[in-house]
């Protein structure tokens, strides 16, 4: 993660300004507020603003539900209720504003999640920072042979030199043309004064996806959770789940009870069908199973047996 000194000094100032607020706040997530926790080899995830906390889910929920209900059952419980049942509504009473470096390959994988506010660097406009995301050796990996959209086994030698050497030199070519093309100064002026350069619109299509951009995303607890519930998840790409990862941290301090529920009625649990479901009190019965018999496809028996630790 790099941040320039005026970046830094941004942070420390906003850090060292406090008001004084009628608002619910919560210690924990404001000693990481403003802060950037550093994802991949340059990008960031930072809390900018947050509204809410555990107790809006509650007093949310509590609305719906009548007088009466903190009687017969405290916060936690209510809490866990709602996860398992998936009463979104009351979810959706807290809000977080997050900005995030990323790069461009992970922001447009990202997007697809229409259920935030986002706006981010413009390079219409803007001239963007000469900053790559080249992988870490661990994350060089084959095509999968059975997953479409995943990855094998771990490229070495030889081949994954030259695989770091071809996304160096090529991130560093096209940004090289790219200034080229803009023709322009740290200070905005024309770096050559016979060319006119081209509009920042148009040389900013030459990048590579691994340059790194910036947004503002705005989102609500409920959908903060259906996009980590995705991006956290073992079978996510490793790049945006490493972003997942940093936001989940900053759920659990921001919002404990509601966390757990999450890790343990979404993230850690596996969701059945009714196939499954009557496969499974067959095979507590006793009866030997197998996927015809249980009408499952192949992948759908392997992914059940998986689910209860068992080889497909």
């Amino acid at each position: 993660m790099d941040l320039t000194d005026a970046q830094g000094a941004e942070i420390a100032e906003a850090r060292a300004t406090a008001a004084p607020t009628l608002r619910p706040t919560v210690p924990a997530l404001e000693a990481l507020l403003y802060s950037p926790m550093p994802v991949l080899d340059h990008g960031f995830v930072r809390v900018v603003d947050y509204m809410g906390d555990d107790a809006a889910v509650v007093q949310s929920a509590r609305v719906s539900y009548g007088r009466g209900t903190k009687r017969v059952q405290d916060d936690a419980g209510l809490i866990r209720y709602l996860m398992r049942h998936r009463h979104s509504t009351p979810f959706e009473m807290a809000e977080i504003k997050f900005h995030v470096k990323l790069p461009i390959f992970i922001a447009r994988q990202w997007i697809r999640h229409r259920t935030a506010n986002v706006n981010e660097y413009s390079a219409r406009y803007s001239v963007l920072d000469r900053e790559f995301y080249i992988p870490a050796r661990h994350a060089l990996a084959a095509q999968s042979a059975v997953n479409r959209q995943g990855r094998g086994e771990v490229l070495d030698g030889a081949e994954a030199e030259e695989v770091l050497r071809l996304l160096r030199e090529d991130a560093a070519r096209c940004y090289d043309h790219y200034a080229w093309m803009l023709n322009e100064g740290a200070d905005g002026e024309p770096e050559d004064d016979s060319r006119q350069g081209l509009a920042r619109e148009l040389a900013r299509m030459n990048l590579t996806l691994n340059t790194y951009t910036q947004w503002y995303w705005k989102t609500d607890l409920h959908n903060l959770l259906h996009f980590l519930s995705l991006r956290a998840d073992a079978h996510a790409q490793y790049e945006i789940r490493a972003y997942a990862e940093a936001m989940l941290g900053i759920v659990k301090a921001w919002v404990p009870i509601t966390a757990q529920a999450f890790l343990d009625y979404r993230l850690g649990a596996v969701t059945l069908s009714a196939q499954m479901v009557g496969a499974l009190k067959r095979m507590l019965a006793g009866e030997a199973m197998t996927a015809e018999s249980a009408g499952m496809s192949k992948r759908e028996w392997r992914e059940f047996m998986a689910s209860l630790g068992r080889e497909g």
